[in-house]
């Protein structure tokens, strides 16, 4: 058997890398058996079956490290969140919800303000200090033109890189100029309500090189943020994490309690309004939500 990397899965027929070469191959049935298949960024153990057709059959996948439910995607080391700053404006609680997610995940994420060029309001910038402040990495690029690509290039060396953001925010257009071909096809922006509309329809890795791969993706149509309990929120707000001894109670949702550590810090302007308003909104969110 060979060890290789999940590339994509169309139809049940998987394209796996191994060994420098890339195989069709189909899984076992035991994996229906057991409620798992093998998705994109999955490490595998092939059996070839035809070495001159360069066909083989899954017969194992490794121990993931992480697994995203939507889309299906395993083992991501790096999400880049991609942030539009006009057209689409910047979705700062889905922003908010991604780092969240990331956090939880134990993902490591990169925020990029694309469309820069369109920035006359000099809106980067702000949203730049208030995450670079926090501790998060924060690229400013204008994919259209090239600008800031050659930064994002820089971060991934050694990973497997997701993109995340709405749809319209450039994700296709970087993804085009990180990889100097036209592999996405570009989003269109909706003159009525100037929102982008999907093109992506499949998760596709590519390989940039050697155990460094880029993700295609249709987005990230949901972040289970309900997934998290809602006592655990506020430790995935990381500039929250060293006020949280602060509470006089163990389980404060800072919201409504006296004695907040949070809540002092936020009076203090140790922590940002805007974070601290879509921690309750995503709070509200989390309590509202279903644990089936």
């Amino acid at each position: 058997m060979q060890k290789g990397i999940v590339l994509s899965n169309i139809s049940n027929l998987y394209k796996v890398e191994s060994e420098g070469k890339v195989y069709d191959c189909n899984a076992r049935g035991k994996f229906k058996n057991n409620e798992i298949s093998p998705v994109a960024g999955d490490i595998v153990q092939i059996d070839i079956t035809d070495e001159n057709k360069l066909e083989g059959v899954i017969d194992k996948i490794e121990e993931r490290t992480n697994y995203i439910k939507r889309p299906k995607m395993a083992n991501i080391t790096q999400l880049i969140l991609v942030v539009s700053i006009k057209l689409p404006k910047p979705d700062m609680l889905l922003l908010d919800k991604q780092l969240v997610y990331a956090e939880f995940m134990k993902i490591k994420p990169i925020i990029c303000l694309n469309k820069i060029d369109l920035d006359s309001a000099n809106v980067a910038s702000e949203i730049e200090n208030t995450y670079s402040e926090i501790g998060y990495t924060v690229i400013k690029t204008d994919a259209k033109n090239g600008i800031g690509v050659d930064k994002i290039k820089q971060y991934l060396k050694n990973n497997i890189t997701a993109f995340s953001g709405n749809s319209g925010v450039g994700k296709s257009t970087l993804l085009n100029s990180l990889l100097g071909e036209n592999i996405s096809e570009e989003g269109v922006i909706s003159k009525k309500n100037k929102r982008g509309k999907n093109t992506t329809t499949q998760v596709r890795l590519h390989k940039i090189e050697e155990n460094s791969y880029v993700a295609d993706t249709p987005g990230f149509s949901t972040f289970e943020v309900s997934e998290i309990e809602k006592n655990d929120l506020a430790q995935y707000f990381i500039e929250f994490r060293k006020y949280l001894n602060d509470c006089e109670y163990g389980d404060c949702s800072h919201i409504k309690e006296e004695d907040c550590g949070i809540k002092k810090a936020l009076t203090e302007g140790k922590i940002s309004q805007g974070r601290y308003d879509r921690y309750c909104q995503l709070m509200n969110e989390i309590e509202k939500t279903p644990k089936w």
